[in-house]
């Protein structure tokens, strides 16, 4: 099995959502069927850097996870771009027969038989800012192969986007949810406006209870605060 790889680092910590904090080694794939305009990652989504991402046979992945692992089973995050267009279930399969746990962050545009094995799947459907619509039904295909174990992790960046979450929120009343102030700063060469994070979650906090809906957790990107957009950290 050949898998299209954009980058392997860690063990680093999940910057967000349902496993916030947890050590992990990230395996991010290259290439997306979405193409979110305030996208932090084009280097795994966009063709234009197809070149720099590299075919690894499953067992060539699995040593790389290993090696920086220590041999010592942790989380192992599948991210993207959108992993799902690839099929990471050999990977999967082996890892969790060696005691390693994955997870696996994806739109929802896209339902895998691999979710079933995973520890923990996180749909980040896309908001309006993005600029992408969402096809439900292909989203709830995504949850009825992992009904257990799966989060809702949203990306706020204006009033239209906290009202479409409340929509998602409502259609999804089961599943807990995780809401984040979108990040418009994406250059990894570029400092992280620490003032402007710390204002956008705090307005994200701010407009969350004053409209008295207490039933999302709202973090950080943690990663953006303690690293910036530095790749690989």
């Amino acid at each position: 099995m050949t898998l299209r790889i954009s980058e392997i680092f860690g063990p680093t910590v999940q910057g967000e959502g349902a496993l916030i904090g947890q050590p992990t080694v990230f395996v991010r794939s290259g290439g997306c069927d979405f193409r979110c305009s305030w996208c932090d990652s084009l280097h795994a989504v966009d063709s234009a850097h197809r070149h720099d991402w590299v075919a690894m046979e499953t067992e060539a992945v699995w040593s790389e996870v290993q090696c920086l692992s220590g041999g010592q089973p942790l989380t192992v995050s599948l991210s993207g771009g959108n992993p799902a267009i690839q099929d990471f279930g050999p990977l999967i399969k082996h890892g969790v027969s060696q005691g390693y746990a994955f997870a696996c962050e994806t739109q929802g545009s896209i339902a895998k038989p691999w979710f079933s094995n995973l520890a923990m799947l996180v749909l980040s459907p896309k908001p309006p800012s993005s600029g992408e619509v969402m096809n439900w039904a292909a989203f709830e295909a995504c949850l009825a192969v992992r009904p257990e174990h799966t989060a809702l992790k949203i990306v706020i960046f204006d009033d239209a986007d906290f009202n479409w979450a409340r929509d998602v929120a409502e259609r999804y009343p089961d599943l807990p949810l995780y809401l984040q102030p979108g990040n418009p700063e994406t250059d990894p060469s570029s400092p992280v406006d620490l003032t402007n994070a710390t204002s956008r979650l705090e307005w994200l906090i701010d407009k969350t209870l004053n409209a008295r809906w207490f039933t999302p957790r709202i973090l950080p990107q943690l990663h953006v605060l303690v690293w910036g957009n530095k790749r690989g950290v």
